[in-house]
C-alpha cells in the first residue's frame, strides 16, 4: 500500500510539474503587464513626459521653464547663427526643408557614334586582312 501511495504521489507530482511548466510561459505575460502598471519608476517617467507636453503646450513653442539668462543666452547664439550663415529673417529653429529636383539631361547625338564604330570595325577588319600569322614560315 505503500508503495503505491509513492508511485501514485510521483505521478501526480510530474502532471502538475508538466502543467506548472506549461502556464508559466502563458501566465508570465499577465504577470509582466501587472508589475509594468504598478513599477513606481514607470510610472514616474510618464507622469513627468505627461507634465512636460503639458507645460510645452502652454509655453507656445518656447522653452520650458527658461529663465530670462537661458532665454536671452539662446537668442544670442541664434543671432550668431544668423551672422555667420548669413540667415537673415530665417527660422533657425525649424527643420529644414530639401526640394531635390532631377537634372535635365540633354539628347545624345548616336549619329557620330555609329559612325566611329563603323570606322573602328573596318580598322579591325583591315587588321585581320593583314595579319600574317596563318601564313606558313616554309614553303613546301
Amino acid at each position: 500500500m505503500l508503495t503505491q501511495l509513492v508511485a501514485r504521489s510521483a505521478a501526480v507530482r510530474s502532471c502538475l510539474w508538466h502543467q506548472l511548466h506549461r502556464n508559466l510561459g502563458v501566465t508570465a505575460v499577465f504577470i509582466q503587464k501587472a508589475s509594468t502598471a504598478t513599477d513606481p519608476i514607470q510610472q514616474l517617467f510618464v507622469s513627468k513626459i505627461r507634465e512636460y507636453a503639458q507645460k510645452s503646450k502652454s509655453a507656445g513653442g518656447k522653452l520650458v521653464d527658461a529663465t530670462p539668462d537661458q532665454q536671452k543666452a539662446m537668442q544670442d547664439e541664434l543671432e550668431k547663427i544668423q551672422r555667420i550663415y548669413n540667415a537673415k529673417g530665417q527660422d533657425m529653429t525649424k527643420f529644414p526643408v530639401f526640394n531635390f529636383t532631377d537634372p535635365t539631361l540633354e539628347p545624345v547625338d548616336l549619329g557620330d557614334i555609329k559612325m566611329e564604330l563603323a570606322e573602328v570595325k573596318d580598322e579591325v577588319a583591315q587588321e585581320e586582312e593583314d595579319d600574317i600569322t596563318n601564313v606558313p614560315y616554309f614553303e613546301l
